[in-house]
């Protein structure tokens, strides 16, 4: 029997390792054509074309800007953006940076709005930052969650998450809003 269950794990466990040697291979995405295009500028020896160059360039560049074709964000940007979709799975399309290890938000502090108990016991916890938060497991808080109360979610394994309220044992949730 045991050998048979050393079956059943070996793939999970190939899995577990291979992913992350996959991931560290990915090639950035793509930079924009209109990007791209000013760059290719600074190639151009002589002066007078590369300016006429940089100038229609930037031309094409702000026209695509103004009609949403591209869009610009700086670092802090993509910070609250990764923030405020934390406990969401998306696609990874590249939209905010890579998919690096040192860009990934882990874990996210905020504080209790509202909490009511649900069905089994379980709670659906609101946020200030008007997220909204549902325990999947049976596990029972000795305390219910107040408001203004001091709460860290972090990641956990296979798309959820542990909520712990004020440095207590945590909870396993998954993001509803």
């Amino acid at each position: 029997m045991p050998h048979l269950s050393m079956r059943l794990i070996a793939p999970f466990v190939l899995l577990a390792v291979a992913a992350p040697a996959a991931a560290k291979d990915k090639e950035p995405p793509p930079r924009p054509a209109q990007i791209q295009e000013l760059y290719n500028c600074r190639t151009i020896a002589e002066q007078s074309a590369r300016l006429a160059c940089f100038d229609r360039e930037v031309g094409e560049l702000e026209t695509a800007d103004t009609q949403r074709d591209i869009t610009f964000a700086d670092r802090e940007t993509v910070k609250k953006a990764r923030r405020g979709l934390f406990g969401f799975t998306l696609p990874s399309l590249g939209l905010f940076g890579g998919d690096d290890d040192e860009d990934e938000l882990k874990s996210v502090d905020t504080t209790v709005a509202s909490a009511s108990q649900v069905a089994d016991g379980r709670y659906r916890i609101a946020m200030a930052d008007e997220t909204v938060w549902v325990q999947i497991d049976d596990r029972r808080m000795p305390l219910a969650p107040r408001p203004g109360q001091k709460v860290q979610i972090k990641t956990a394994a296979l798309g959820s998450y542990f909520l712990s309220v004020e440095g207590r044992a945590s909870i396993r949730v998954r993001r509803e809003r």
